[in-house]
């Protein structure tokens, strides 16, 4: 018996991590990332930097991001993830908005949705910043296939079939270019609107950017 087992016979140490706090742990690191790089810059931001507004280490940042430019990802894919979870619960006869608004009210889920302000200033430094460009098409170009899935179900048509590709291409392009509209057309106003306020903003932003997509869908 050694003494690492504590004479219990069984290992010590910190129990290993459920999937819900690793993907809490990114999320931390997600917005400490980008609090530092609105405020200092990308260039000037190290992982050390980013794992320590977040209490952890830089070894921890790179274990679950290879570059501080991912580190964002979380906050660029969590809206995608619930309007791809909206696509899958459209019928035939229903608005696809009030699918989404449903969908937007659960509390939980929003939970994991960067408000307004970050997702503006986030969307904003892609502009000047080209590895976080890089990053937010890519995150767009991965869903885009989850949308195809969704709507190819919704049609009964298999998954490779060109018209719900094509359709998964339209719904793709529409919300990011809401997105980047609202970000690139809405300046800081002085005071800031109450988080609700400013979240009701990109939501009717959304909800419009999918209702034109969705326009000539039976």
């Amino acid at each position: 018996m050694t003494a690492a087992s504590g004479g219990t016979g069984r290992p010590t140490g910190r129990p290993p991590l459920t999937e819900e706090r690793k993907a809490e742990i990114r999320l931390e690191i997600a917005r400490a990332a980008v609090d530092l790089f609105v405020t200092q810059g990308v260039a000037a931001t190290s992982g050390e930097q980013i794992g320590a507004a977040v209490g952890v280490s830089a070894r921890t940042v790179w274990r679950y991001f290879p570059s501080k430019e991912s580190c964002v990802r979380p906050l660029f894919s969590a809206g995608i993830d619930l309007i791809a979870g909206c696509l899958r619960q459209w019928r035939p006869g229903e608005a696809l908005e009030e699918i989404m608004d449903r969908e937007f009210a659960v509390e939980e889920r929003l939970l994991s949705v960067p408000d307004r302000t970050t997702v503006g200033a986030l969307v904003r430094l892609t502009r000047a910043e080209p590895g976080l460009r890089a990053i937010w098409l890519q995150t767009y170009d991965e869903a885009e296939p989850a949308f195809a899935r969704a709507l190819a179900e919704r049609a009964g048509l298999p998954a490779d079939d060109l018209r719900p590709v094509i359709q998964a291409a339209m719904f793709n392009a529409a919300l990011r270019a809401a997105v980047e509209h609202h970000a690139w057309h809405t300046t800081e106003p002085e005071p800031e609107p109450d988080p609700a306020t400013a979240q009701a903003e990109l939501m009717a932003t959304l909800r419009s950017a999918l209702a034109i997509a969705a326009e000539g869908f039976a």
